[in-house]
């Protein structure tokens, strides 16, 4: 009995002591750190008639800056967004999730005015269109950019990098834009 014992918990070590390591997943780490690298910081054009006094154009920027995302937007959505958004080049067979639309949640860093529960992060925009455009300060083509890719003048920026990312389309960089430079 003693022999059987001493037998079975010699096995039993030698099933613990053994060499998992070829069947443990190593991926390499250089990779996975290479393929979240961002691309360098890059300059937009700003499109042609891109900031606009149109109420659809401030409304869709006003919605993305004060949501984070579709499924727990505040309110619906103005024309021109949607709560989902289809991945480009995807094809979504009946029963398949569509994604919830990303959006800005600008007010988590940026007060403003009807801001609610506003950030203190990031400058506070509230005056904006007075302060810095009336007075030539800044310019569309300024915070179009801003918003694009705010790497181009400041590299150590925490703000999100929208469109080098993809994570807004030009055209919601210009609602944005209208936004922001628009009477309050």
């Amino acid at each position: 009995m003693k022999k059987t014992l001493i037998m079975s918990l010699l096995v039993s070590a030698s099933v613990f002591a053994a060499d998992y390591s070829g069947v443990i997943e190593k991926p390499n780490a250089s990779k996975l750190i290479e393929k979240d690298l961002l691309a360098p910081a890059t300059v937009f054009k700003m499109p042609a008639g891109c900031v606009t006094t149109n109420p659809e154009s401030i409304a869709r920027g006003a919605f993305i800056f004060h949501n984070l995302n579709g499924k727990k937007a505040k309110k619906n959505p103005p024309k021109g967004l949607a709560r989902k958004q289809m991945k480009p080049g995807k094809t979504y067979l009946p029963g398949m999730k569509i994604p919830a639309k990303q959006y800005g949640n600008c007010i988590a860093c940026h007060n403003i005015e009807g801001a609610r529960g506003a950030g203190n992060i990031g400058p506070d925009l509230t005056g904006y269109k007075s302060m810095f455009m009336d007075t030539g300060v800044r310019d569309n083509k300024f915070v179009f950019q801003k918003i694009a890719d705010p790497r181009v003048d400041n590299p150590d920026t925490h703000m999100t990098v929208n469109l080098t990312t993809k994570l807004f389309t030009p055209k919601e960089i210009c609602d944005i834009t209208s936004y922001i430079v628009s009477p309050k």
